[in-house]
């Protein structure tokens, strides 16, 4: 039996919700679990660090999960109380939370979203089943710089939780985050499987090559090639132009990172609250190249900053206003919140899906 994450979340107030918002939304999560966890959890604030190294998953764990059912209420309690910690180590250069990488949700949501968003619908190859991105080369694609440190912390729920998939605990990790930073319940289904070696496509369908996750610049700054560029990557999936602005609006969480994809910086003011002020920050801001960062030359790749360079904005965003078939879509999300956890919801649960045979 699943855990009915039931979708609970009041309008936004009239300013960001910072980490203290998280905690609420996640606390309201796990009180409406159907019922209490009465065992402490092993990976509480107390003494948890020690819990959590960062590095690569050890090999001789990348193998298939043993038969039994699975906890699913125990498993998100667990994952609530790593996303919570702010001793989970999430190591960067850059000057945020968790050693500098910032909050743990939004990369679990990352983690997620990278690991589905391979699949391409015409060969049927990728997507989040066999969580390929263990082996390498897909754990170094340069579009998951950082990822290792996501996957590394859930080493410690896999030991405790081994029946799970490492496939499905990274998809799961995903939709808890989601929900406990106060978004929809997107649903979750498990059921995948887990590669167990690296392999060509050509061999194991669950595999896929480097590019098919989106780049933030096609060359031309967030215009018209990089509009194109984002529609190729998505249409490959299957998804619509609505579907893409409304994936996009996960951007609401997490931030960039200059040793990671060389970008810096939030989207919103509220990076652990899901909302749709990414949208709102799109339109109702003003947005220009970013030209000096923390009083020295910017150095970094074109990106766009706010009058208070504390906001950032990538040209892959910024295509979604200029593009004229995009922009009615940012313009209904901005607008209405409702209908983006809407939809959101929808993409979000079919894109986690793609490439899975569940009747296995």
């Amino acid at each position: 039996l699943l855990p009915h994450l039931l979708h609970h979340r009041a309008s936004p107030p009239p300013i960001p919700m910072l980490r203290s918002g998280f905690l609420r939304a996640a606390s309201a999560l796990r009180a409406r679990s159907p019922r209490v966890i009465a065992a402490a959890s092993a990976f509480g604030a107390a003494g948890a660090t020690a819990a959590w190294a960062v590095g690569d998953p050890s090999p001789a764990l990348c193998k298939a999960a043993k038969g039994g059912n699975v906890d699913w209420y125990a498993l998100k309690e667990d994952l609530l109380s790593l996303m919570e910690s702010e001793s989970a180590p999430n190591p960067s250069k850059d000057e945020a939370s968790n050693g500098g990488g910032g909050a743990i949700a939004p990369m679990m949501v990352r983690l997620a979203w990278h690991c589905a968003g391979t699949y391409d619908v015409k060969t049927g190859t990728g997507g989040s089943d066999g969580a390929t991105m263990r082996f390498k080369p897909e754990s170094e694609h340069g579009a998951n710089a950082g990822l290792q440190n996501a996957r590394t912390l859930l080493e410690p729920i896999k030991r405790k939780h081994p029946n799970v998939t490492y496939a499905d605990l990274y998809i799961y990790a995903g939709v808890v985050a989601i929900e406990a930073c106060g978004g929809p319940n997107t649903g979750f289904r498990p059921g995948r499987s887990d590669a167990l070696k690296p392999a060509e496509p050509s061999q194991d369908k669950r595999f896929s090559p480097d590019g098919r996750l989106p780049d933030a610049d096609a060359g031309d700054h967030g215009k018209e090639k990089t509009a194109a560029h984002i529609r190729s990557i998505f249409y490959r999936m299957g998804f619509n132009d609505q579907e893409i602005v409304a994936l996009a609006g996960a951007h609401a969480l997490g931030r960039c990172h200059t040793d990671r994809s060389g970008y810096w910086g939030p989207w919103t003011r509220a990076d652990t609250s899901f909302s749709n002020e990414y949208f709102r920050e799109m339109l109702e801001n003003t947005w220009t190249v970013k030209k000096t960062h923390k009083g020295k030359p910017w150095t970094g790749p074109l990106q766009y900053e706010d009058p208070s360079g504390e906001l950032m904005m990538l040209p892959s965003d910024l295509a979604f206003i200029w593009d004229p078939k995009f922009r009615p879509h940012v313009e209904k999300y901005a607008a209405d919140e409702q209908a983006f956890f809407k939809d959101f919801a929808k993409a979000f649960k079919k894109l986690t899906e793609l490439g899975v045979d569940f009747s296995k």
